[in-house]
């Protein structure tokens, strides 16, 4: 006996794919434009975003400060440079911090030329500091103008730099120095700001008298000391959370501030 044929089963198909098609033109099918959303304005602060991008990018330019509307401080250090003054380099580049450096010429013909010419490669300034440290107002003529020219001179060669400022050793200056100073080209440059760290070798003393930095002050340190450099996290962490900006003291005259201070 036969058995009935299922007649059911060509149904099957045709209905399989017409749900094959309704799901997949559904799918494809255009859909009405959504409700538009109201969103508020956003704001770029470009300042910040140059920032964040100067921490995510090494290298990244920060943009350059304006020391008439920012709040600058320069950072000053004499007598170098001199065993400790790599890791100083290191730390300021860390914090893309900019610094002057007052150089003694003996200091960098001690072996210490590729110094000076890091010094200059990454954005600092050379100041003149005299060739051998010397109390200038004692000085005759001819020697006071040696002192100079020599370190002048080295400095020159080495870095293709020519120093526009110059720090008297002790701070020691007259109408005779100065004379001499500006006919050589440059700037004399005293302080507002003295840490003591060449008599006080205590990081948190040098800190302590550093962060009394106002707008516009130059600070005196030394990168000669071990406790001066162990000194400058602290020194940038505090200046900074006060909104400091570090800059040359060029720069700092160039931005409407004293291009030089009056020591204390």
């Amino acid at each position: 006996m036969n058995r009935p044929r299922n007649r059911g089963w060509p149904l099957v198909v045709p209905l399989a794919a017409l749900l094959v098609v309704l799901l997949v033109g559904g799918a494809c099918a255009p859909r009405p434009p959504s409700m538009p959303v109201s969103r508020p304005p956003q704001v770029v602060d470009l300042g910040l975003l140059a920032r964040r991008l100067a921490a995510m990018q090494p290298g990244w330019p920060a943009p350059a400060p304006d020391c008439r509307r920012d709040r600058c401080v320069a950072l000053t250090f004499d007598d170098g440079p001199g065993p400790h003054t790599g890791r100083l380099l290191d730390l300021l580049r860390a914090r893309r911090a900019r610094a002057t450096f007052f150089v003694v010429g003996h200091m960098v013909a001690a072996g210490r030329a590729g110094l000076v010419r890091r010094i200059a490669q990454e954005g600092h300034e050379l100041g003149n500091h005299t060739w051998s440290h010397a109390a200038l107002t004692a000085l005759p003529d001819d020697r006071l103008r040696r002192e100079l020219l020599r370190t002048g001179d080295l400095v020159r060669r080495l870095t293709g730099v020519r120093m526009r400022v110059m720090r008297p050793p002790y701070g020691m200056t007259d109408g005779r120095v100065a004379r001499e100073t500006r006919r050589q080209g440059m700037a004399q440059i005293l302080w507002d700001v003295d840490t003591r760290d060449w008599r006080d070798r205590d990081p948190a003393d040098v800190t302590r008298r550093a962060a009394r930095a106002s707008p516009g002050s130059v600070v005196l340190m030394h990168d000669l000391h071990r406790a001066t450099v162990r000194a400058m996290t602290g020194v940038l962490d505090r200046l900074s959370r006060r909104g400091y900006r570090f800059v040359t003291v060029s720069e700092l005259a160039g931005g409407g501030r004293r291009a030089s201070a009056a020591k204390r």
